[in-house]
């Protein structure tokens, strides 16, 4: 079974605040349009790994600028305003605003991924028994890079981000 984070670019005005709203925009996002809106640069994703990768953008005591402490390293991830379903019986939306995705695209454009790879890896690494650790740490430098490109993208375009996590 496989289990996504998908991020959808979006103007926050669009945006209504009910799960139901939330499911019928990003379902079809993911399940009808996932490979166009990829492709257009407003639709990102991670397979499984996303929790991984949250745990290198933790270690903001990594960062030598003034970002030290903040939030910010939650952004790009978990952070935002969860959207529950109801019942609890799905995993909640997210919501990052237009200044908050601004954020995630300044955090991930001055972190330095040497820096926080290098204070992560020992608890990113571990799972990852037999591995080529080269050839990990290419992989989340990979997931560091395309998160940047959509954030600053996205950012640029003075847009929200509405994150969903589906089975």
């Amino acid at each position: 079974m496989s289990f996504h984070m998908h991020l959808r670019a979006i103007r926050e005005t669009e945006i209504q605040d009910g799960y139901s709203w939330l499911e019928e925009f990003m379902g079809p996002a993911w399940y009808d349009h996932w490979e166009a809106e990829r492709d257009a640069g407003i639709a990102h994703a991670i397979e499984k790994d996303f929790g991984p990768v949250n745990e290198l953008y933790a270690p903001v005591s990594a960062l030598t600028d003034d970002r030290r402490g903040s939030r910010e390293c939650d952004l790009p991830i978990y952070g935002g305003r969860p959207v529950y379903h109801p019942a609890h019986a799905r995993p909640p939306f997210v919501i990052l605003t237009a200044a908050e995705t601004r954020n995630a695209a300044d955090f991930l454009t001055t972190a330095s991924f040497d820096a926080l790879w290098e204070t992560a890896r020992a608890k990113i690494t571990s799972p990852y028994v037999g591995w080529d650790k080269t050839k990990l740490k290419d992989i989340f430098l990979g997931y560091h890079t395309s998160l940047s490109s959509f954030y600053r993208r996205t950012a640029s375009s003075d847009h929200a981000v509405i994150k969903a996590f589906w089975y």
